[in-house]
């Protein structure tokens, strides 16, 4: 099929941008399961808090070293059929999960919902969907990243009901046969091919493929900057995310009151994450990182002050907040800095490091319970990668901001 140019920010784009909205939502509802029934799941394995949280962490894992690769062949195959088996794969995962003990379920979140399956939905989807937008793209990438955000709101009082009245196990299979329906329909529906660019875009960027410095250093530095910096951002975002609902059966709230606070905190993170979406069009990529990282931290700081109930849900949405506007940032940097013939591999491998640093702050959280039995540790800890994050933020932000300034000040000649 071939499109118009003139689609780009059109109704056709942001038609693909909801459908892609709904996707993710969907997808995103999978591995909840296993965060919600993380303290079930240890008790019937009779395994410490660090190896249910492990199952978790094994999606992030698997997602990060599939998303290159499905990134590069969404651009090549088309991100239809990349979605539709990644659907396939999300549900064998959970049917998977639900079959046995530990191995099962590490294999069936590591290996199918993770390495095949989520690898298949975040990273070509978000790639796929900037292709649709050039004014409003900060804006249309957050509201595709939004997926996860939706999800947190929408399924965690319906799978923790599911998981209460027949259990994870039956809670994972029906959840899986649901999944596979609804995302192949939807992918089938409204995942067509982007618009085409124009040739004369397409010969004049020829030569702009290999940008020679990223805000003054060398393209690849940079982006092992931004992979470095997602990393530490993604460590501490991980750990409410993860550990919010066991952290509050812990405190002596019942499972319901920590469904509906991670809910709450997702529920934050949608709503913010338009607002972000909405600057980052206005004062670009960086800038909004920087900022994101600040609300980040701050809100996360409130987990070391707090252990009341109620301040527990102003401060699980105040982190809603503040991680909404990283992710999809890292992705307008990358295409705000680097040529589109690199984006089907320069933003999965950004994204890379974003996954992993979810999957090690998911773990380690739990790694950390289990050494000091409190979450407190692991929120200190996150703290501080946090500001690691920020240091680095801060770094490219003021090499641009002083790289823009010299180019200003330099000299025009006439000829």
């Amino acid at each position: 099929m071939t499109n118009s140019s003139g689609e780009l920010d059109g109704r056709a784009a942001w038609t693909v941008a909801a459908a892609a909205v709904a996707i993710l939502t969907i997808a995103y509802g999978a591995p909840l399961i296993a965060v919600l029934a993380m303290k079930p799941i240890a008790a019937e394995l009779q395994t410490q808090r660090s190896g249910a949280a492990a199952v978790g962490a094994f999606v992030y894992v698997g997602a990060s070293i599939g998303g290159i690769l499905a990134g590069w062949l969404a651009g090549r195959l088309g991100v239809r059929r990349i979605v539709m088996f990644g659907a396939v794969m999300m549900a064998a995962g959970l049917v998977l999960s639900a079959s046995g003990g530990l191995l099962e379920l590490y294999a069936g979140h590591g290996v199918l919902m993770g390495l095949f399956g989520s690898a298949c939905m975040f990273s070509p989807l978000l790639t796929y969907v900037s292709r649709w937008f050039e004014r409003r793209r900060g804006s249309a990438v957050a509201l595709i990243s939004s997926g996860q955000a939706v999800a947190g709101t929408i399924w965690p009082p319906l799978l923790q009901f599911g998981i209460d009245e027949i259990g994870w196990r039956h809670t994972m299979t029906l959840f899986g046969l649901f999944l596979v329906l609804a995302v192949i329909a939807l992918a089938a529906v409204f995942l067509r091919p982007p618009p085409e660019v124009p040739a004369a875009v397409v010969a004049a960027t020829r030569g702009a493929q290999r940008p020679a410095s990223v805000v003054g250093l060398s393209p690849n530095l940079a982006m092992m900057l931004l992979m470095l910096a997602i990393f530490c951002c993604c460590v501490p975002m991980a750990m409410p995310m993860q550990h919010v609902v066991a952290y509050c059966g812990d405190l002596g709230f019942a499972s319901q009151y920590g469904a509906a606070m991670l809910s709450v905190l997702l529920g934050s993170a949608f709503l913010a994450r338009q607002f972000w979406g909405w600057l980052c069009d206005r004062i670009g990529g960086l800038q909004t990182l920087v900022l994101s990282s600040m609300a980040q931290i701050t809100a996360l700081t409130g987990f070391l002050l707090t252990q009341d109930g109620v301040a527990l849900f102003f401060v699980s949405s105040a982190f809603g907040f503040g991680l909404a506007g990283l992710v999809p940032a890292y992705v307008i940097v990358v295409r705000d800095y680097y040529p589109l013939v690199e984006a089907n591999w320069r933003i999965p491998t950004v994204l890379f490091g974003g996954t992993m640093g979810m999957a090690a702050g998911g773990w380690g959280a739990g790694l950390l319970f289990d050494q000091f039995s409190s979450y407190l540790p692991a929120f200190g800890t996150g703290v501080a990668f946090n500001m690691l994050n920020f240091v680095i933020l801060m770094f490219l932000f003021t090499r641009s901001r002083g790289l823009h300034t010299r180019l200003m000040r330099q000299p025009q000649t006439s000829t």
